[in-house]
């Protein structure tokens, strides 16, 4: 048996408070019913009842729903549970010792396969979606590429360089050597400086501030001695015209040798491995002295020039000085 209870209006006749049924009872407000006043208001209401459907907008807050703490130590949350309500996510505020308040704007559209969702660091955050993805640095390439054992800059090409990042030499031995300095110039473009003392080759590996890092795939840097002079500069000696020469310079490291300016007496040739000058002179008509510059390269392509001359004599017997 059902019973029908309609009524216009209900009014206590004392007090406040208007009970509808007992435990047990069952009470179905008809779709299109409206619960209205400016009072109005639901103070006890069993979150466990509402099953399904769509609570209006003016049954809530506008525009802003506050899930409240219990004003002690528990913090504010919303929980969205499976089908099944067996388990479930809590979206949670901060704690209170934070001290916190900031908004967070969800993005205008659904990104694309394996994006994440970033801030824009501000307290009102527009949530956007990117890519996520490591941004590491890059090595394209080093000037100067070889280096003697004094303090070098080295000027560090590629992409994705945060100030400031830090360098590294790694010898192909595994030794690495931190550099003296860097310089920040662009977000492709470091100078670092180092000091390093022993010959070798290294590879190059730059580190982010963030963690990101990279190392050269083959080793850029080679570090050498540059080829040292042994003979003195000047003269190499003077010599009777048509005699036969046979004189030697020689630096350290060198692997060729190459006149570069001036020229050698007629008839006399350089040895560009050994750095001997010989030949048999010819064309001097009176006493000259030739002078030139010797260019000593070693296999880096380093180089150290060094001034000599030698001096034709048409009228005396020659006297030699030879170069150790």
């Amino acid at each position: 048996m059902v019973s029908i209870l309609k009524v216009n209006s209900i009014q206590p006749q004392s007090g406040t408070t208007i009970t509808f049924g007992s435990s047990g009872d069952t009470i179905t407000i008809s779709a299109g019913v409206t619960w209205s006043g400016s009072g109005a208001s639901l103070t006890a209401l069993n979150a466990s009842q509402l099953t399904s459907g769509t609570i209006p907008d003016d049954r809530l807050p506008s525009p802003t729903l506050t899930i409240k703490g219990d004003g002690s130590s528990a913090d504010g949350q919303l929980q969205l549970n499976c089908s099944q309500n067996n388990h479930g996510v809590k979206i949670k505020a901060p704690p209170h010792s934070a001290a916190q308040s900031y908004t967070l704007i969800l993005p205008q559209s659904v990104g694309t396969n394996g994006q994440v969702l970033a801030t824009n660091g501000n307290n009102t955050n527009q949530l956007s979606w990117v890519s996520a993805t490591e941004t590491k640095p890059t090595i394209t390439g080093i000037n100067p590429n070889v280096a003697e054992n004094t303090q070098t800059a080295i000027t560090i090409t590629g992409t994705n360089y945060v100030s400031v990042p830090g360098v590294e030499a790694i010898n192909t031995s595994g030794a690495i050597f931190e550099a003296d300095s860097v310089s920040f110039t662009s977000s492709t473009t470091i100078v670092a400086n180092f000091t390093l003392a022993t010959d070798g080759t290294y590879f190059i590996r730059v580190e982010n501030n963030d963690g990101n890092a990279v190392r050269s795939s083959t080793a850029l840097l080679t570090v050498s001695d540059a080829p040292a002079w042994q003979t003195t500069a000047g003269s190499l000696g003077s010599f009777s015209s048509g005699s036969n020469i046979s004189v030697t310079v020689n630096a350290t490291n060198a692997t060729s040798y190459g006149v570069t300016s001036g020229a050698l007496p007629g008839g006399l040739s350089l040895n560009t491995s050994t750095g001997a000058i010989t030949g048999t002179e010819s064309g001097a008509t009176q006493t000259t002295t030739y002078n030139f510059t010797i260019t000593a390269t070693d296999a880096q392509a380093q180089t150290a020039n060094r001034a000599f001359s030698i001096s034709i004599n048409t009228s005396i017997l020659n006297s030699v000085r030879f170069g150790a």
